[in-house]
């Protein structure tokens, strides 16, 4: 199978940055408020070397973009990726399975390219250095197992149910149905606790990463998703990372022209 490309050349001291699973709208919207501000401060806190942000899926709890009306919120992460973007910093997201409705109003409004599949991220150091290959997804019906929601995502996906979705109900009633959905899992969820790894011979996204890596070499698999924090060698030349979430870990991988760390954020030592 073979992937959109992206080509970047990255300029000394500047840094390629990777974050998912903002969930922003959840559980309540006192706080989705509080975690929107913290991401805030994080973006303003890397905008200094900051020359590629991925934003790797769900960043909000539902999304869905009606021809003239979008979910009302959320103007202070939009507001900050545009001012990013007006200020040359390229940034590109995934959409999730949370936000899979995402059309063009990133792309029109804030000059966010999104990326429906995978992304083999080609980043170049300097001329004579080799490029550094990142395969990136949001990690959602990806590798084997979860039938059961790769079915569902193909009929969600579909022309018929996005038009239907869009035109037949009113956009409060869609919004309304959406985000009861999208916080029913949000309470199943939590119910259930915190995610935990799998291990590496069920880890859907790791085995995903194997069967990927027998087809093509890439230096890093990047997924977000699964909730869990892991940085997990495949082989002597690869890695795959997942990234955690903004809800428990604030956690997000860097990559500086040299290495790329899983880290989490924190305020006291960016202050």
């Amino acid at each position: 199978m073979s992937f959109q490309s992206l080509k970047v050349s990255l300029s000394p001291a500047k840094k390629v940055y990777f974050a998912s699973d903002f969930h922003l709208g959840a559980p309540t919207h006192a706080d989705s408020l509080v975690r929107e501000k913290r991401i805030v401060r994080w973006l303003e806190s890397i905008r200094h070397d900051a020359q590629l942000i991925c934003l790797v899926g769900d960043l909000f709890d539902f999304w869905y973009e009606h021809k003239r009306v979008v979910p009302r919120g959320f103007v202070r992460l939009l507001g900050k990726l545009g001012e990013l973007t007006d200020a040359g910093i390229q940034i590109i997201a995934f959409p999730g399975n949370h936000d899979m409705w995402m059309t063009d109003y990133f792309e029109k409004e804030l000059n966010i390219k999104t990326y429906r599949r995978p992304l083999d991220l080609l980043v170049e150091t300097a001329p004579d250095a080799p490029i550094r290959s990142f395969h990136v997804a949001h990690g959602d019906g990806l590798g084997p197992g979860d039938h059961f929601y790769k079915l569902l995502r193909i009929v969600f996906e579909s022309k018929l149910a996005s038009w239907a979705f869009g035109n037949l109900l009113h956009p409060n009633i869609a919004l309304w149905l959406g985000q009861s959905w999208a916080l029913h899992s949000w309470r199943k969820h939590e119910k259930e606790g915190q995610p935990s790894y799998w291990g590496e011979d069920k880890e859907w996204l790791v085995l995903y990463a194997k069967e990927q890596e027998k087809l093509h070499h890439h230096d890093f698999y990047v997924f977000g998703h699964r909730h869990i924090k892991l940085d997990l060698p495949i082989n002597q030349h690869s890695r795959t990372l997942i990234l955690g979430d903004w809800i428990v870990y604030n956690s997000y991988a860097v990559f500086d022209g040299q290495e790329t760390l899983l880290v989490d954020y924190d305020e006291l030592q960016k202050a």
